[in-house]
């Protein structure tokens, strides 16, 4: 276990941060708090953060080729106006399941944008096992049709791909499993499904949420209630956990202008008054310094 360099502290109490995008043109990151709901530009070279309200909840974004960004919402894959933050809608792969929203997603390394879906009704937060297990992960091809290809999922996190983009990584974060599979760059499809790393049940540790891999291969996961970000190496292993000064970190992202700054976003997210006193940088942005480089985000061609 190592602290990691904190090399800024955005502290914008986000209720659910997420989705954490660094794009190479601007040299920004874009990230969203779900619960708000919003869409935040962070300038690291003014450090200033900047949010646009969104139209619903949304779950993760990617860039697109020529600027903008592509979303899974409440309602399903959208294209994001940049400027207003209105929703271009695409496609709703779920109309049959109003309780549920899209989640956690990424671009595989040719560009095709894959989200999960988890339930999750209007109202107050549910703990992950109060909702029932009908989510699913789709996948948004370049001619934009969508594909269903894993059911049976509770809450849908961690979509991540090796970087020769030949595994494909993801988590059912309530079983604290990552699992992995075989991915056919030139399809799209998986095959071999396999269980990766497991989370131990301890005291301390978190679930699985959003990941990311290093230009090693290794997968960087942040621990949801654990207060930590940890690293697996390719075979599956344990390699370091970076402890944070929040219990509810959610995704990481490599960003900057050589890809060795490790951003996380956290969440406050069903924190009481009295837990929220001992977490004053509970929903804050964090750009660290572990040591390690990432690769850069393919964008959505569609």
């Amino acid at each position: 276990m190592d602290r990691a360099k904190i090399l800024s502290v955005v502290e914008t109490g986000a209720i659910l941060g997420e989705s954490p995008v660094w794009s190479p043109d601007e040299q920004v990151l874009y990230w969203l708090d779900i619960k708000a709901p919003a869409l935040h530009r962070y300038d690291p070279a003014t450090d200033r953060d900047r949010a646009w309200p969104l139209p619903q909840e949304t779950g993760s974004i990617a860039l697109r080729q020529g600027g903008g960004l592509v979303a899974a919402a409440r309602d399903g894959f959208a294209l994001v106006d940049m400027d207003s933050g209105r929703l271009e809608w695409i496609a709703n792969p779920e109309p049959d399941l109003p309780e549920n929203r899209l989640n956690d997603g990424r671009t595989d390394r040719q560009g095709r944008f894959w989200a999960g879906s988890m339930h999750d009704p209007e109202g107050p937060p549910q703990t992950y096992f109060e909702r029932e297990p009908v989510g699913a992960f789709y996948r948004l091809d370049l001619d934009r049709s969508v594909h269903r290809m894993i059911g049976g999922v509770l809450v849908s996190n961690g979509l991540c791909w090796s970087p020769d983009g030949t595994t494909m990584y993801a988590a059912d974060s309530p079983t604290r499993t990552i699992r992995a599979w075989d991915y056919d760059t030139a399809t799209g499809d998986i095959a071999n499904e396999r269980v990766f790393a497991t989370l131990p049940d301890d005291p301390g540790r978190g679930t699985p949420d959003g990941a990311i891999v290093d230009a090693e291969g290794g997968l960087w996961t942040a621990e949801f209630r654990g207060g930590r970000v940890t690293r697996f190496t390719p075979d599956g292993e344990e390699d370091r956990s970076v402890m944070l000064p929040v219990s509810r970190p959610t995704c990481p992202m490599f960003g900057g202008p050589d890809l060795k700054t490790l951003y996380v976003t956290s969440a406050k997210i069903m924190l009481t008054p009295e837990e929220l006193a001992t977490e004053p940088l509970a929903g804050a942005l964090f750009a660290l310094d572990v040591g390690a480089a990432g690769l850069p985000e393919a964008a959505f061609p569609g």
